[in-house]
């Protein structure tokens, strides 16, 4: 290989030496999963201060990364991972309530340890909402490491920038896209093949809402598609499956794709057409 094209390469590895590694911060926030939820574990605690030492261990990986880019943090390395830390009680009660709407919301649901170790709906919720910690506190990139973790593991893309509120459950969840300026009421359902996303892809709108608002209590069905910044689903609409949607709809409201099948009998069965996908 040409000595010149490496020593080029050593000079960028130079430069990133203080980098985060993407699979530091996956390992440590699936602790802190493991920490929240007993039942995704992989270690057995004999005491609480062997739980207590984990939580600690954990805190001080975490402290431990940020210091490695406090170049980059809007504040040190040791206020934003004790804020991380602290909010813990209360995301995890947000965790719980999403699923416990997953449980209420779907009858092949057994319980709720079922849910949790299993659905790939609530795991992305899970990442999304610690991801949604870590980018309000302004920290760089970690935030999107964990979010495109969470989407190679479920196919569910929620962007951290997305404002989400409580009880938000998603069914099936492949394909389901959430982008950044997206923000979701409380008690909010949605399927597969679900797009929260933007009318247009300009650049210059990189700092401007350009994702729907979904208020309370709205069901969207399978392969749906809304877009648009100033597109809302007002309370308690139920938007049908594959519907595309730019407008917005009053509360209550009821919107459908109304498709047209065809179905036709041949009098020979070796008339039927034979497709191979």
């Amino acid at each position: 290989m040409d000595t010149a094209f490496l020593d080029y390469l050593y000079q960028e590895h130079q430069r990133a030496q203080h980098k985060v590694s993407d699979t530091a911060i996956c390992q440590l926030i699936e602790g802190v999963v493991q920490l929240l939820f007993p039942s995704l574990s992989e270690r057995q605690f004999s005491s609480p201060e062997a739980l207590k030492a984990y939580a600690k261990a954990l805190k001080k990986e975490l402290h431990r990364l940020l210091s490695g880019m406090q170049h980059q943090l809007p504040a040190p390395a040791k206020e934003l991972t004790n804020a991380l830390m602290n909010r813990l009680p209360q995301i995890h009660q947000l965790m719980l309530e999403d699923a416990t709407a997953i449980l209420e919301g779907d009858p092949a649901a057994r319980n709720l340890n079922e849910v949790i170790r299993t659905y790939p709906g609530f795991r992305a919720v899970v990442f999304y909402r610690l991801a949604h910690v870590l980018y309000r506190l302004e920290i760089p990139l970690l935030p999107r490491i964990l979010s495109e973790y969470a989407h190679a593991k479920t196919g569910i893309e929620i962007h951290p920038g997305a404002v989400i509120g409580s009880h938000f459950c998603i069914d099936h969840g492949t394909g389901v896209v959430i982008g950044e300026t997206a923000v979701i009421g409380n008690n909010v359902k949605i399927y597969q093949g679900v797009t929260l996303g933007a009318l247009s892809v300009d650049k210059a709108m990189a700092f401007t809402k350009r994702h729907p608002t979904i208020e309370h209590n709205v069901v969207i069905y399978a392969g749906a598609t809304i877009l648009g910044g100033n597109t809302v689903v007002g309370a308690n609409s139920i938007i049908g499956g594959n519907v595309w949607l730019t407008e917005s709809v009053p509360p209550y409201s009821r919107v459908y794709h109304r498709s047209q099948i065809k179905v036709s009998r041949s009098a020979d069965p070796a008339e039927a057409i034979n497709y191979s996908i």
